[in-house]
C-alpha cells in the first residue's frame, strides 16, 4: 500500500465519521423538532377543547348579599319548616327572578313591595312586619336556612315538583288565588 493509497482511506474513513456525526446531529435536531411541535400541538388541542370561561357581573361581595338575602327570606317564610320547605322557598324565590315577571336580583325580588288599593304589600309577608327587621333568634333554624340558601343559589339544586312555580300560601290562608296548585311542602302550598 502506497502512502496516497493510507491517506485516501484515512480520509475516506475520517469523511464517513464527519458523515455519521452530521446524520446524528441531523437526527437530533429532527427529533427534538418533532418533539417540540408533539408538544405544541397538544397544548394548542388542550386548549382549544376548553370552553371559554365568561366574564360575570358576580363578585363574592355581591353573592354573599345575596345569600344574606336569601337565608333571611328563608328564616322569615320557612325557618320552623323541614329542609325541603326551606329550600322550596329559595327555589320560589330564584324562580322569580328568572322568571322575567320580577326584578332579576334575589335581593330585588325579596324585598318588592307593590300598591295596591292605597296599601302597600310586600312580596314576602315577613318584610311587611316590622319584627323581621331584627336579627333572627333562632340560631339552627338560621343556619339551615342559610345551607338551603346555598344549596339552591350556589349548587343549583331543584326540586322537581315546584320548578316552575312562582307563588305559595301557608295551608292556613285561602288567598282564593286563580293558579295551577302543584305541591304543598309543609305548612306552605305552591302554584304555578
Amino acid at each position: 500500500m502506497t502512502e496516497a493509497t493510507v491517506t485516501l482511506i484515512t480520509n475516506t474513513d475520517h469523511a464517513t465519521e464527519m458523515l455519521v456525526r452530521a446524520v446524528t446531529v441531523i437526527m437530533m435536531l429532527v427529533g427534538l423538532s418533532l418533539a417540540f411541535y408533539s408538544l405544541v400541538w397538544t397544548v394548542k388541542d388542550k386548549f382549544n377543547r376548553l370552553e371559554p370561561a365568561s366574564a360575570s357581573q358576580i363578585t363574592a361581595k355581591v353573592r354573599e348579599r345575596q345569600l344574606s338575602c336569601l337565608a333571611r327570606n328563608i328564616y322569615y317564610e320557612a325557618g320552623s319548616e323541614p329542609f325541603e320547605g326551606k329550600v322550596a322557598v329559595a327555589q320560589v324565590t330564584l324562580n322569580r327572578m328568572e322568571s322575567g315577571k320580577f326584578p332579576e336580583d334575589v335581593c330585588q325580588v325579596i324585598y318588592q313591595k307593590n300598591v295596591f288599593y292605597e296599601k302597600v304589600v310586600c312580596q314576602f309577608s315577613w318584610y311587611c312586619d316590622r319584627e323581621a327587621t331584627l336579627r333572627p333568634i333562632h340560631k339552627g333554624n338560621y343556619d339551615e336556612s342559610m345551607e338551603a340558601a346555598k344549596k339552591v343559589l350556589l349548587e343549583g339544586f331543584r326540586l322537581p315538583s315546584i320548578k316552575d312555580a312562582l307563588f305559595y300560601h301557608a295551608d292556613y290562608v285561602n288567598p282564593g288565588w286563580k293558579k295551577e296548585r302543584v305541591a304543598k311542602i309543609g305548612r306552605h302550598i305552591f302554584y304555578n
